[in-house]
């Protein structure tokens, strides 16, 4: 019927018909009378052609049309449509999501593929069962210039800040090392670590140091490059991490880590410690994180150093090796799991910026217990963590809200004073880059 170009008047009324009105119909422009009322058509009504010129009056007693209001018809559902073009924006999300994942995991591996190929290739004797290459003292002699207080970074010890904690000086402890900064022949710039051998147990450090460093591979541990030893002077030369420690990055006016910073660099040392846990053939403790310990790179990423009081735990039984002066509020009620507990301490203190020895502020409350006070109340819980990661005017407040206390909820799990209560480096890692994984999407 759509072929009768010439037809002028169609009137089906009153005939029962059903279906849909044929879209052919509007190639009729010689139509002037149109009229399907009382039937049972349903679907759109053309809108084109003839069309334009037809009433209410065409489309009459049709429950199932649908169209434009001038007919007096109810607007056609496009649910459908929409409904295709909502999962589709759903669908390309998801995968848009995915592939963010993918790339970011893809330059994860890259990346520490990347290093782990510069550590065989830089330290060629670093594999386990070797001997490190060792620098003779008058080699090391130009790269300090002379050992000068110029090159010095600063002092380490037992118990102490590290040497790139951006202390100026050994007051207020006693020092069992001095650390400058050199660059070799090679242009490699360089931290060489000086013990004084008048120190109580500066050999073994020096010894346990050797033996640790020498047979571990990760890229969040800070590695050695060489050493220097004799009767009168022992050295480690270390790779130089050029953005400080992350106790000056904490405390410094001149510094400032946002929340994915500070949970980046908090994953890393999660990395380093659950390698030392369970990555290596002896369980190594390092029984001394704190921030002062945790050392930066030119791309922020963390490493984890000091491990002159580090304990090596033969299978089944614990064998120290060294002797350390434990820290104030960074070690554990037992010994048992305490670089857990260190590691909640360090990750309170990194998103609070509150010292642990600073409890006497809070009368006798520790900073476990003011921060567990805190946690079951809002305004309480954003009262303890540092005033730069959280301010009300910011427009994703809530989601950070949520992740600062998911951050604190974990901190709280690793640090249970019954050390079989507390999650293993694991778990800890997994919970981490969940939380970040949050914050991203």
């Amino acid at each position: 019927m759509g072929k009768l170009v010439s037809m002028a008047r169609l009137d089906l009324s009153y005939n029962n018909r059903s279906g849909n009105i044929p879209k052919s119909f509007e190639a009729l422009r010689y139509l002037t009378y149109f009229n399907v009322s009382f039937n049972d058509l349903s679907g759109e009504v053309p809108i084109s052609g003839s069309f334009k010129n037809f009433s209410s009056q065409s489309f009459m007693s049709n429950e199932g049309l649908c169209g434009d209001p001038i007919y007096g018809l109810p607007p056609c559902h496009t649910t459908g449509p929409k409904r295709r073009k909502l999962m589709l924006r759903v669908v390309f999300s998801l995968f848009g999501i995915i592939v963010l994942i993918t790339i970011d995991m893809a330059l994860e591996y890259a990346v520490g593929r990347y290093r782990r190929k510069n550590l065989v290739e830089n330290t060629t004797d670093f594999a386990p069962g070797t001997t490190l290459s060792r620098f003779s003292y008058y080699e090391l002699m130009q790269p300090t210039q002379g050992y000068s207080e110029n090159h010095l970074l600063g002092y380490g010890s037992f118990g102490s800040p590290s040497p790139w904690s951006g202390l100026s000086g050994p007051a207020h402890f006693a020092t069992s090392s001095s650390i400058y900064r050199g660059t070799l022949n090679d242009g490699r710039d360089v931290a060489v670590k000086v013990f004084d051998l008048q120190c109580q147990n500066s050999f073994k450090s020096f010894d346990v140091e050797c033996e640790v460093l020498h047979n571990l591979r990760h890229r969040n541990l800070c590695k050695v490059i060489s050493t220097c030893s004799n009767q009168d002077f022992k050295a480690l030369v270390l790779e130089y991490m050029s953005n400080g420690s992350l106790q000056k990055w904490l405390y410094s006016d001149d510094c400032l880590l946002d929340i994915l910073h500070r949970i980046n660099i908090m994953i890393d040392v999660a990395c380093a410690l659950e390698y030392l846990h369970n990555g290596y053939s002896t369980y190594i403790v390092h029984y001394d994180l704190k921030p002062s310990n945790v050392l930066l790179d030119e791309v922020m990423v963390a490493h984890l150093s000091d491990f002159g009081i580090a304990k090596l735990l033969g299978e089944g039984e614990s064998n120290a090796h060294t002797t350390t002066v434990e820290t104030l509020g960074y070690i554990a009620p037992v010994p048992i799991r305490c670089d857990v507990y260190s590691y909640d301490i360090t990750l309170m203190e990194v998103f609070t910026r509150t010292k642990p020895s600073s409890e006497i502020v809070y009368g006798e409350l520790s900073l476990r217990s003011w921060i567990n006070d805190s946690m079951p109340n809002t305004i309480t819980r954003i009262v303890v963590v540092d005033s730069n990661l959280l301010g009300p005017e910011e427009e994703d407040y809530t989601e950070k809200l949520k992740c600062l206390s998911s951050i604190m909820e974990l901190a709280l799990n690793c640090s249970m004073e019954s050390a079989n209560e507390r999650v293993n480096m694991q778990d800890v890692v997994v919970a981490s880059k969940k939380i970040r994984f949050q914050l991203l999407t």
